[in-house]
């Protein structure tokens, strides 16, 4: 009787030791579990405390410019647009000086012609020319302006 109460010693610890060792690696699991909970509401809070950017326009009013001639003689350009710019700097700068931009604006157009600006990768082209032309400094000293895109509002080529 001795030997097998020996033996039944060494199987009872043999089970408390599977039972710890199952409680431990529950333990750990869990604790796996609840830190990649944590750290991807954590996310979310981050992702929730980013704030919707509010998009800054600067209008131009619409004007009409005479087109340089093509076959078809004489042709007029009437559009409207509107800058995107990345910060309020820039769209005070703009602001100040909006009658040299649509001066510059009025000299770009007018070497246009109207084949140039019907087609959609015509007027892609514009927006490009627009955003070089405004970049050049309207007064010194001046930050660089930050614009982002050309918004054609309204455009008829006549």
């Amino acid at each position: 009787m001795a030997k097998s109460t020996g033996g039944s010693s060494k199987l009872l610890w043999l089970m408390v030791l599977l039972v710890l060792l199952s409680m431990a690696a529950a333990g750990a699991a869990i604790y796996m579990v609840m830190s990649e909970r944590d750290g991807s509401e954590g996310g979310n809070a981050q992702t929730q405390q980013l704030q919707r950017q509010t998009p800054i326009f600067v209008k131009i009013d619409p004007f009409t410019v005479n087109l340089a001639d093509d076959n078809f003689g004489s042709r007029l350009l009437y559009t409207g647009i509107s800058l995107k710019v990345g910060n309020n700097e820039t769209r005070e700068i703009l602001t100040e000086h909006m009658p040299q931009v649509r001066s510059r604006l009025l000299m770009l157009f007018s070497g246009k012609q109207a084949s140039e600006l019907t087609t959609p990768d015509g007027k892609r082209r514009l927006g490009e020319e627009v955003i070089a032309v405004l970049s050049e400094p309207l007064s010194q000293p001046q930050p660089s302006l930050d614009i982002r895109d050309v918004l054609f509002t309204e455009f008829i080529v006549q």
